[in-house]
């Protein structure tokens, strides 16, 4: 197995938002944040390359929505998943599977785009199987009104009409392994229905890619729990399970959505789990 991080580009969101009821003196220490109140937010993807297969996980925002829209995240940085692909020898056309995390826009974006005329959408990986789950599907093509703006029909629907949407085998458990892809999820519901945590034997280590369980390093003390979670006091309790779980493997947390902390490990304190160490993807991924 050989894994990758693909960086598909960064944006900024309100600071308060991604901290929910954590005062600004604190979350400031951890993700500063400019004059407007926004923190930078990467779109940090996962490529695993096992054998044959080629399966990304997630796909970040992609390039189709307009300029207004985009315009509300502040976008920066010139990385895309054509260009981070491309460093690494790889192509759209190549991936075999696109495992999705959740369907939240800035995880599901890049799943589609334009066609070439622009009269309408296409899957932006031609030959790859995207995975979902069907609860987590239902809940998101018929969005409640706190995550309807989150979830929108260009980025979903189009998979579905592709022919190739698939749903994992979904145990009810809240950790299974899928034989489909080879690898473990871990299931939290706290942020959205159904949220999709892998993780995966790596040589010697486990990796788990914490998409919007963990978004950054400072979210780790157990109350930082961010105001677009649905369920937040379900998240404390998925973050105390998982983290606790991370910390006694050692494993090490592929962060998503930290522009500037990558890959990191925990260490058990009185107060709870905390920052250990910190690693780029290049010390990690090998």
């Amino acid at each position: 197995m050989k894994l990758y991080a693909i960086e598909s580009g960064n944006f900024k969101l309100d600071g308060g938002a991604m901290f929910g009821v954590v005062p600004k003196t604190i979350w400031n220490k951890t993700n500063p944040a400019d004059s407007n109140n926004l923190i930078d937010i990467a779109a940090r993807l996962l490529l695993i390359e096992e054998g044959n297969r080629l399966t990304l996980v997630d796909t970040g925002m992609g390039n189709k929505q307009s300029e207004k829209f985009f315009g509300y995240y502040s976008l920066w940085g010139n990385d895309t998943i054509e260009k981070s692909l491309q460093k690494h020898g790889f192509h759209t056309s190549d991936i075999t599977d696109v495992f999705l995390t959740h369907l939240h826009f800035d995880h599901v974006g890049g799943a589609v785009q334009w066609n070439k005329d622009g009269s309408g959408y296409e899957t932006t990986f031609k030959n790859a199987r995207y995975w979902s789950n069907k609860e987590h599907w239902d809940w998101a093509v018929n969005p409640n009104a706190r995550e309807k703006a989150s979830f929108l029909k260009e980025n979903i629907l189009p998979i579905q009409e592709s022919g190739q949407l698939h749903f994992i085998d979904r145990k009810e458990t809240d950790y299974q392994h899928l034989s489909e892809l080879g690898f473990d999820v871990f299931i939290a519901n706290g942020h959205t229905e159904k949220q999709m945590i892998p993780i995966l034997n790596y040589q010697d280590k486990k990796i788990a890619f914490m998409a919007d369980l963990l978004p950054t390093a400072g979210h780790i003390p157990l109350p930082y729990v961010m105001g677009y979670d649905t369920r937040p006091l379900l998240t404390i309790a998925e973050k105390e399970k998982f983290l606790q779980m991370a910390t006694e493997q050692n494993m090490y947390l592929f962060l998503e959505h930290d522009s500037h902390n990558q890959i990191i490990t925990l260490k058990k304190t009185e107060k709870g789990p905390r920052l250990n160490e910190v690693y780029k993807c290049s010390d990690i991924l090998i």
